[in-house]
């Protein structure tokens, strides 16, 4: 019966970590981080800009 209880809460762990994962994956996407492509880009239109100059 020990054996089972543990079993239960580290089965029941697992899935409340894989679900704040989730979670928290989902609110970094939502609130519009700039992704590593997103940011080179965007210094390399400012450099340009600047050299044209």
């Amino acid at each position: 019966m020990m054996i089972f209880i543990l079993a239960c809460g580290y089965l029941f762990t697992v899935y409340l970590l894989l679900a704040l994962a989730k979670r928290s994956q989902r609110e970094a996407a939502m609130s519009g981080f700039p992704t590593a492509s997103e940011d080179e880009a965007e210094q390399n239109v400012s450099l340009t800009s600047e050299a044209l100059k």
